[in-house]
């Protein structure tokens, strides 16, 4: 009896020491094909061989992302659940709408500002300005005069236009619509003769003529983008992009942090990565658990200032 209990129990420590990992959930507040789902799932191969664990995309969409990170607030397995999140969702939504009850800050641990994709300025090509500078100019002379157009209330391409603004004194006529789409055909129409969105709607439109570019929001210039003008040397203040964060449940250890920064920066060292990213018009960012603590709150701030002059209250 007593050599069967050893054999049993011999037995159930080896299956337990062969047992499957448990998931590694990545809660993704959009759906399939979307810039924060194609990064997750260029992350995948890496956390999934360095962690040691199958991973899960689980694309929440909804309630401008209250959805998705609620769920990983919440979720049954914190040790195992990340949060990927776009930068609007994580410092705009919660200023701006009411059901949003959480503090990226509070509730969770930043792992690592995984990449970023600038704001790019556009212009009609008939009768909008030839550059930032002339934007301005026109904007300070004939304040509301200049449409210009973006995408949804409180996105990070609306708040950049507001930025603009605050940072130059010049007063644009803005816009925002309900999505690129729209903001993209009122600037094409000359509904609007200046626009600003992300690197990856425009671009197409720019190089096949029917756009001008005035300026890109990016410190450096871009691979492959080079000839864009920088907005910094106009506005030099006008420096921002939006991003996309990875984070892990409040209270996840240290030693986890690292793990899963370290298969972070392993991803990001991939030139096939950095070539799919920079097919989106997303580009590394990296950096240690530390300096990804130290960026959101340098971005909470930014962001935070710029809904406030803006105006925008909860809705």
């Amino acid at each position: 009896m007593f050599q069967r209990a050893l054999a049993g129990l011999a037995l159930f420590a080896a299956q337990a020491a062969f047992a499957a990992p448990p998931p590694l959930n990545i809660v993704v507040p959009s759906g399939p094909g979307s810039a924060p789902d194609i990064i997750a799932r260029l992350l995948e191969p890496e956390l999934r061989s360095r962690l040691g664990q199958p991973v899960i995309i689980e694309n929440k969409p909804g309630a401008g992302g209250i959805v998705a990170v609620m769920a990983a607030k919440n979720a049954g397995s914190p040790a195992n659940t990340l949060l990927l999140a776009q930068a609007a969702v994580v410092t705009v939504t919660p200023l701006t709408y009411r059901a949003a009850k959480y503090d990226a800050e509070r509730d969770f641990e930043p792992v690592a500002v995984v990449a970023e994709t600038p704001m790019l300025f556009v212009a009609n090509v008939a009768g909008g300005p030839k550059t930032l500078a002339d934007a301005i100019a026109q904007a300070k002379a004939k304040p509301d005069s200049i449409a210009l157009s973006s995408p949804a209330r409180g996105s990070i391409p609306h708040l950049s236009a507001e930025l603009l603004q605050q940072a130059t004194g010049a007063h644009f006529n803005t816009i925002p619509m309900n999505q690129s789409a729209q903001a993209l055909q009122a600037v094409v129409s000359g509904d609007s003769l200046v626009s600003v969105d992300g690197i990856a709607p425009l671009l197409p439109l720019v190089k096949a003529g029917r756009l001008r570019a005035l300026a890109v929001t990016s410190s450096r210039p871009l691979p492959g983008l080079e000839q864009l003008p920088l907005a910094k040397d106009t506005v030099p203040e006008l420096q921002v992009s939006g991003w996309f964060m990875l984070f892990a449940n409040k209270g996840t250890p240290p030693a986890r942090l690292q793990a899963i920064n370290a298969a972070v920066a392993a991803a990001l060292a991939s030139p096939e990565v950095v070539q799919k990213l920079q097919a989106t018009a997303n580009y590394p960012v990296g950096g240690s658990v530390a300096d990804a603590r130290a960026f959101l709150a340098r971005e909470k701030r930014l962001w935070a200032g710029a809904v406030q002059r803006a105006g925008l209250t909860p809705e």
